[in-house]
């Protein structure tokens, strides 16, 4: 006598369905191997992200191989700059009690004409030794650049100036436009031509400091010119040549426009370094330190505004002072480079 099959009780899980298995359990995903199931992905909200607390405490190794620099420049170079804005409103010698004295720095500083006779000398200075030096620079990388041969050697060359010692590039242009025994003078002597006083004349005076400036600077931006010109394809040139532009048409209509974002570079660095000459006028004019140290020269023709801040604050011992003329003099830095940096873009707007 055959037997039916007698129904069993309902199965308790999950029905069957697409992606289930033959008992009802999810079927294993079969591109991800045997046994397998896909990973959950659940949405990361805003709030769920770490903290910067967290991500301090995650990197904290990298942030510890990098707090020596910010320690060093927050000891030596934050505080001191923080520093000279409350002393430019005290009056202190250095060692007594401080005296606070609001504007009155600035106010003796809008009247003090030999402050002013500085910064006259400064701007001078500045406008004698950058013009010649950028147009140089440009000129030297040009010629570099269209060398073939001994490109490195012209490379080092212009940039040795620049590494050498300020001091010892002064004391030998001190012996080489010395009015008695100078180089100078001794070649225009055998020439029968009267000697130049170059070390005591208003005039010459800054421009032995200028000359001196362009000596060693110029190399140093022929070499950012050079990186730039090379950074122009041939094409340019070639198509230029064959539309019969000379050199000259060359330089001026295709040379200067590519170059332009560069030179404001180079305009904005001479305008930082050229107005905070310092070394030059005091090495140069350093054997009048008995009599009146660091006065600049004859007629105070060298004074430069950074030599004379020296001279009020380690001289005088009038740090506040001297705080106050450091002050006025980085916010005339800044209106010039500004002013620079707006002849530059200007120029650069027009078709």
């Amino acid at each position: 006598m055959s037997s039916t099959p007698v129904a069993g009780p309902a199965p308790t899980g999950p029905t069957s369905g697409p992606g289930s298995g033959p008992t009802g359990q999810p079927s294993p995903d079969r591109s991800r191997g045997p046994g397998r199931r896909a990973p959950r992905f659940r949405p990361v909200s805003a709030g769920t992200r770490p903290g910067p607390s967290r991500r301090v405490a995650r990197h904290w190794p990298q942030y510890l191989a990098i707090s020596p620099y910010y320690l060093i420049f927050s000891v030596f170079m934050l505080f001191p700059v923080l520093y000279t804005v409350f002393l430019a409103f005290q009056k202190w010698d250095g060692i007594g009690d401080m005296q606070f004295v609001g504007f009155q720095q600035f106010r003796f500083l809008w009247d003090d004409p030999i402050f002013w006779l500085s910064v006259r000398n400064t701007l001078v200075i500045w406008v004698l030794s950058t013009v010649p030096m950028l147009f140089m620079a440009l000129v030297l990388a040009v010629l570099v650049n269209s060398t073939k041969r001994f490109t490195a050697f012209y490379r080092v060359a212009l940039f040795i100036p620049s590494i050498t010692s300020l001091v010892a590039i002064a004391i030998f242009f001190g012996a080489i436009f010395s009015n008695n025994f100078g180089l100078i003078n001794a070649i225009l002597k055998s020439l029968h031509v009267s000697a130049v006083p170059w070390m005591s004349n208003e005039w010459t005076i800054k421009l032995v400091i200028a000359t001196l400036m362009t000596w060693q600077w110029t190399g140093y931006n022929a070499i950012i010119y050079l990186a730039g010109l090379q950074a122009i394809p041939s094409e340019v040139y070639e198509a230029a040549r064959m539309d019969g532009a000379g050199p000259a048409r060359i330089f001026f209509s295709i040379t200067i426009p590519l170059l332009r974002p560069i030179i404001l570079f180079t305009v904005v660095v001479s305008t930082v370094t050229g107005l905070q000459s310092f070394t030059e006028p005091q090495v140069l004019f350093g054997s009048e330190a008995a009599t009146n140290p660091n006065s600049g020269g004859p007629g105070q023709a060298g004074l430069t505004t950074l030599l004379y801040f020296y001279h009020q604050a380690f001289d005088n011992n009038d740090f506040g002072y001297a705080a106050a003329i450091v002050w006025a003099f980085f916010l005339l830095i800044l209106l010039i480079v500004l002013v620079n940096w707006r002849l530059v873009q200007r120029k650069e707007r027009r078709p």
